[in-house]
């Protein structure tokens, strides 16, 4: 029989007492990954730049949530993110870089303006978000930077698209060696297609998308944003406390064969 001392602990609450914040939390995978860590006990601040789905968001998660409009492009909206947090709760031990958009354009169509937005919200955006709240991580914590298995496929129309997600590996290997002394980890979480309202802001018809996609996942279907959340949850908890630097592909095997 193995002695009382010797067995694992599983705690009932993975984060509790955790401070979260998320930025793109209003919908799909952030809403859900919100929703998955309140139930784990953490407090989460949300972060958008529509007060309409800030307000249903919160009103969805119930509980332990702090709303904030925001942009997540915009470094002065993301001053008064860091500020908020710091005025309420004075720390943070995770962040979440999930704010995002997908926005098909050839090489033969694309424009500065569609480049330019792309990489200010998903590959400048993550890294101030990163700096401005990096003094409220006091000495331990786990930074999330959401991409996509597009990061490491090529699709044809998203060229600024799958770059901004290449460039979150960049700095996921970097930050990991950058951050070693201060005991906080950072990792990326890739997923594959989810179903979630992204999909209907594309040119083609939500169904068409559905059914070309799934003939290329090997699990045959799109993603649930609560399977996103589940492994954001992990990478979150210290069920992950041996893990940085490391790009978490949770693709339905779209990106791997």
């Amino acid at each position: 029989m193995v002695p009382p001392t010797n067995r694992l602990k599983f705690p009932m609450s993975t984060l509790a007492g955790k401070i979260a914040v998320i930025s793109g939390g209003t919908t799909g995978i952030g809403l859900a990954t919100a929703q998955r860590f309140v139930a784990e006990g953490a407090h989460v601040f949300i972060f958008g730049r529509r007060q309409a789905q800030l307000d249903e968001a919160a009103k969805l998660i119930g509980r332990n949530v702090t709303a904030i409009q925001a942009d997540a492009a915009n470094l002065d909206d993301l001053d008064r993110v860091a500020a908020a947090v710091k005025a309420e709760k004075g720390v943070v031990d995770i962040i979440v870089s999930n704010a995002g958009y997908t926005e098909q354009a050839s090489i033969d169509t694309l424009t500065p303006e569609h480049f330019d937005k792309a990489f200010n919200l998903m590959a400048r955006g993550p890294v101030f978000l990163v700096q401005k709240l990096l003094p409220l991580m006091t000495g331990s914590g786990s930074i999330i930077l959401v991409s996509s298995a597009m990061h490491i496929m090529g699709i044809p129309g998203h060229t600024a698209y799958a770059a901004t997600k290449a460039a979150l590996r960049s700095y996921a290997r970097t930050w990991a060696a950058e951050f070693k002394d201060r005991g906080i980890r950072v990792n990326m979480l890739s997923p594959g297609v989810t179903d979630t309202p992204i999909l209907d802001a594309q040119s083609a018809p939500r169904e068409d998308l559905v059914s070309m996609y799934q003939g290329m996942v090997p699990i045959g279907r799109l993603a649930r944003a609560e399977e996103i959340a589940n492994a954001a949850l992990f990478l979150a908890s210290d069920q992950s406390s041996y893990v940085t630097g490391s790009d978490l592909m949770a693709d339905g095997g779209i990106g791997q064969v």
